[in-house]
């Protein structure tokens, strides 16, 4: 007697719940991806106990008719894909025809649809049909889920709690918003309303709906294309960041997905903008050919695979990167009020210091300030060799000319300018610097070499010597010249010139450092972290005494930089109260 039978349809839909099923949200999501698909302008999902106890979602949408509201409980049963062909060229979001199925066979489902002709209202238990009968001719489809896993108890008691269901439901429909900014989205648990999107099309206007007033207000438009993808959304400014990815928004052809590439590759172009535990704020919209791209991956949907995937990473890189470096990044130390006007400019003012109108009818005339600014080593440590053409046209146009008045508590340089007044991290600012000038010279090879009047002799432990031993040519790229002496100990007879003068042995150990505890060798990922390592731990640090002249050669040489704004680790370098913010708090303007 055979063994192997073909399962039942009822089992086989309740298996198949379990891969599209598994909380309240997934419930949503399937419901309100077809409200989307059906063209309704307003969604408006209704939730009782965070959707445990039921789910409503209503939208005015095409609707069905009487046969096609049965049909679309059948298995398999899907308009959206007709032929093979269909399946490479997807350009909806449901397709499967396997959620509505899914769902009924672990609920209990009231459906009340009209295509404006005719309303039907279905009734199913367990994802058997009940009753089917006439209703009222509202265009559109409401569907009621209560009883959610009432028939696979071992579900249910996995569920987490309901504040962790409502949060999950509330985070993805937030992210439809923000990929359907034309579309109404409202959502309500328990009578109280959550999320009440405008609906009217301005997707900064959908983030202020789902963020506030406060993100939405640090937040810049990109855009972009080439040959193959064309990208589009808004990023947020370095100081706007989060300690987990939640604000990083990934919409392919306007459909939410999941990419870890991706993300990796938007936190490498925030690389030394922000903190490296820290996130942006990113709704990132791609727009694809379907054809190089494919969602029929994992049964949610949410995981795709791109084509030409080099090329998408590429471009977000390069559009990122350029938006970051053509603005002006200094923080405010006082947050104003925004206004809902501000929306009319896209919210690009509260960023751009050297451009504040302190007086609503006049703008603030420009003053240079003539400066006899006088290179000197600092006391004990230095900013040394800085490989900076001192022409003026070389200053980075995004930090206007300072004037310093002095320094509070050994670390902070007070300056000023006719748009206000800033405040330095003397530690952060020499960071910068040092940075920049340490990946010049690693970047281009800088063969630049100096002897050692007497030789350092360096002695590391025996697994740490074998790591470096492998990598030997790294210290002769670098310019080392240098030679084994007895076991496990080598001597340096020269290094390169760009190295600190007043610690070279320090920052040659800080190199070998480096070598030894990253094995898999990157030259690009080497270069960045040596320059990292070698600028913190050879800076002026916070509470080191420096003169006016210092301060000067500190401010010059900041302005050279490329990135002025944030040392390599993400801090800020500057904040600023401008002319207007020091009158409010005066009280000189209100």
């Amino acid at each position: 007697m055979s063994k192997i039978k073909v399962m039942n349809e009822d089992l086989a839909n309740k298996i198949a719940a379990g891969e599209v099923v598994e909380r309240v949200m997934n419930v949503v999501k399937e419901l309100v991806e077809n409200s989307i698909d059906a063209e309704a302008s307003i969604i408006k999902v209704e939730l009782f106990e965070s959707g445990v106890k039921e789910i409503k979602v209503t939208d005015d949408g095409i609707g069905m008719d009487k046969e096609d509201s049965i049909m679309a409980f059948s298995r398999h049963a899907t308009s959206k894909l007709k032929t093979l062909d269909d399946l490479f060229n997807i350009n909806s979001l449901g397709f499967r025809g396997e959620a509505l199925p899914s769902i009924a066979s672990v609920s209990n489902v009231l459906l009340k649809t009209s295509d404006g002709k005719v309303g039907t209202m279905v009734t199913l238990e367990g994802g058997i049909v009940k009753e089917v009968k006439s209703c009222d001719l509202v265009k559109g489809t409401s569907i009621t889920i209560s009883n959610l896993f009432y028939n696979t108890p071992v579900r249910l008691k996995y569920l987490k709690s309901l504040y962790t269901e409502l949060a999950n439901v509330s985070d993805y429909l937030s992210k439809m918003a923000l990929s359907y900014p034309s579309i109404k989205f409202i959502l309500i648990n328990d009578s109280k309303e959550l999320i009440n999107t405008s609906g009217n099309g301005d997707l900064l206007k959908t983030i202020n709906n789902i963020y506030g007033l406060v993100v939405a207000s640090k937040m810049m438009e990109i855009k972009g294309e080439n040959d193959d993808y064309k990208i589009s959304g808004y990023i947020s400014y370095p100081e706007l960041s989060k300690s987990n990815r939640s604000g990083i928004t990934l919409l392919v052809n306007n459909r939410y997905v999941k990419s870890n590439e991706i993300v990796r590759c938007i936190l490498d172009s925030y690389h030394t903008y922000i903190f490296k535990d820290r996130c942006p704020y990113v709704v990132l919209k791609i727009e694809v050919d379907p054809f190089l791209v494919d969602v029929n991956v994992h049964p949610t949907k949410m995981e795709v695979k791109f084509s030409k995937m080099d090329s998408l990473t590429n471009l977000i890189n390069k559009v990122i990167s350029d938006r970051l470096s053509n603005k002006t990044l200094i923080p405010k130390a006082i947050e104003e009020n925004v206004e809902d006007n501000y929306y009319e400019d896209k919210l690009e003012v509260n960023y751009e210091v050297n451009d504040r109108i302190v007086d609503k009818d006049k703008k603030v005339e420009e003053i240079k300030f003539d400066f006899d600014i006088t290179k000197k080593e600092f006391e004990n440590k230095e900013i040394d060799n800085i490989e900076i053409d001192n022409n003026i046209e070389e200053l980075n146009p995004r930090l206007k000319e300072m004037r310093p008045i002095g320094i509070v508590h050994g670390t902070y340089i007070i300056c000023e300018n006719p748009d206000g007044m800033f405040i330095i991290d003397q530690h952060a600012a020499a960071e910068r610097i040092n940075y920049e000038k340490y990946y010049h010279a690693l970047s281009t090879h800088s063969k630049n070499t100096i002897d050692v009047l007497i030789p350092y002799k360096i002695e590391l432990p025996n697994n740490e010597y074998l790591i470096l031993e492998k990598h030997f040519d790294i210290l002769k790229e670098l310019g080392f010249n240098f030679e084994e002496f007895g076991s496990n100990t080598i001597i340096i007879r020269s290094h390169p010139t760009w190295l600190p003068k007043y610690a070279p042995l320090e920052a040659i150990k800080k190199i070998i450092e480096v070598i030894v505890n990253n094995e898999d060798f990157d030259e690009d990922k080497f270069n960045e972290k040596v320059s990292i390592t070698l600028a913190c731990k050879m800076s002026i640090k916070a509470g080191d005494v420096i003169t006016m002249p210092d301060i000067e050669y500190l401010l010059s040489e900041l302005r050279k930089t490329k990135n002025p704004f944030t040392c390599p680790h993400g801090r800020p370098t500057i904040i600023t109260y401008t002319k207007y913010d020091l009158e409010k708090l005066f009280k000189r303007a209100m």
